[in-house]
């Protein structure tokens, strides 16, 4: 296998034997039992929870939970009410005659119109049957992700139980199905971005980035990138699949469905407190400082920060970006970049990251005397809790998710800066 070289460097004793102590400890079987515990446990929560009769779970919500709105917009599509797609009133009364279940549930619209089209299909069926299609093809998406991101980690393929062990116990993708969320299709697009890459197919890793654009605040670090870096064909073909999808929607509402949508857009600052009841669920860098500062007369601060630590988050991203380590280690870098900076991210979005937990881990099983990756091997273990502790922070008003990956970032920095150590 090749490598690149690591070149001279002084390590600290202390660290070493540090590092050593970690690697000892972390060993794949330990790693693998922690892993199917996790999963036992959340996947029995999720059973339990969906197994009440009837479209409601145990705890009183809709199964589900936001592909009723998914769903909702489908119903929409179908009547040709593009009309109605921005308008919260509207659609809370159209969900409760779809769904008279839901009666009373409100979401906030701002997804693009073309996300309408989509679900369409899935609108004709009832609401139980197109919620257990969805699930079902989010799990296939998430495996079909999963797989070949694997299979491109040498130091991963004597470790496959480990690694679906770890898969099945993300957290990313345990909240994926639970709220019955798109972050799946955000997971496609960015795996389909990073296999392009490696062939190297910039044309067509652009296409599979532009297709993000129904969740474009997902790829706001990806956008720097790829134009700071003169990246232009990256960044034509993200410009032509983000205009064909919403040119499709235009073909078919018109005008004033894409006038509406762009209001939507402006004026999302606006609803962010009702797009976000649970904001201990949400895990970037404006969610980090808004626990933090919780006040109202703390907003202007909050956004001042989120800005400034959003802005040190991207210049060490273009540091990883532009050195000279191997793309899964500055591809990592992007994934991790991307969830810190989302002006809005919530838990179901942490399922990119898994591309990134894959990568990370076979380098820093690559490098078992590095004492960057054991650190690395043991931020990835830690993240797992942290990602489920969320409603701890409503107490403690500290988002952990947040400083721990923003220490992920710095560690792949850090080895950035000396090529990595990595297969090529």
């Amino acid at each position: 296998m090749n490598r690149v070289s690591v070149g001279a460097h002084q390590t600290d004793p202390g660290k070493t034997r540090l590092a050593g102590s970690l690697t000892r400890w972390l060993t794949p079987r330990r790693v693998r039992t922690h892993a199917l515990l996790l999963a036992v446990c959340l996947w029995t929560v999720y059973a339990v929870d969906m197994s009440a009769p009837g479209l409601r779970d145990r705890t009183g919500l809709i199964k589900g939970a936001d592909f009723l709105h998914f769903y909702t917009l489908g119903k929409l599509a179908l009547a040709n009410r593009g009309d109605l797609l921005y308008d919260v009133g509207a659609q809370s009364t159209e969900l409760a005659r779809v769904v008279p279940e839901a009666k009373g549930y409100v979401y906030v619209p701002l997804y693009g119109p073309q996300v309408s089209l989509f679900f369409a299909p899935l609108a004709l069926l009832p609401y139980g049957w197109a919620l257990g299609a969805w699930l079902v093809l989010n799990l296939l998406i998430y495996s079909a992700c999963c797989f070949p991101i694997w299979k491109s980690c040498a130091n991963l393929q004597n470790q496959g139980g480990t690694v679906l062990a770890a898969a099945i116990a993300f957290p990313g993708f345990f909240h994926l199905l639970l709220w019955g969320q798109t972050s799946g299709l955000a997971l496609l697009c960015f795996t389909l971005v990073y296999l392009a890459l490696r062939r190297p197919h910039p044309f067509l890793a652009g296409l599979a980035l532009g297709c993000l654009i129904f969740k474009p605040q997902l790829g706001l670090a990806a956008a720097v990138v790829f134009i700071l870096g003169g990246e232009w064909w990256v960044v034509g073909g993200s410009i032509i699949a983000a205009s064909a999808q919403l040119g499709i929607a235009w073909w078919h509402y018109g005008s004033g469905v894409m006038k509406n949508y762009w209001d939507a857009l402006t004026h999302m600052r606006t609803v962010l407190s009702p797009l976000e009841p649970r904001l201990y669920q949400t895990d970037s860098l404006r969610g980090f400082w808004t626990l933090l500062l919780p006040w109202s007369s703390a907003s202007f601060i909050v956004w001042g920060l989120y800005f400034a630590s959003a802005l040190a988050v991207v210049w060490l991203l273009l540091l990883c970006w532009r050195n000279r380590a191997p793309l899964a280690l500055r591809y990592s870098a992007l994934l991790v970049a991307s969830v810190l900076v989302a002006p809005h991210l919530t838990v179901y979005d942490l399922a990119i990251l898994a591309p990134a937990f894959l990568l990370l881990a076979d380098w820093a099983i690559s490098s078992p005397e590095d004492p960057l990756a054991d650190v690395t091997r043991g931020l990835l273990y830690l993240c797992y809790p942290l990602f489920l502790l969320g409603p701890v922070s409503r107490l403690t008003h500290v988002q952990l998710s947040v400083p721990a990956m923003a220490a992920v970032l710095w560690v792949i920095w850090r080895a950035s800066r000396r090529g990595g150590a990595v297969g090529a």
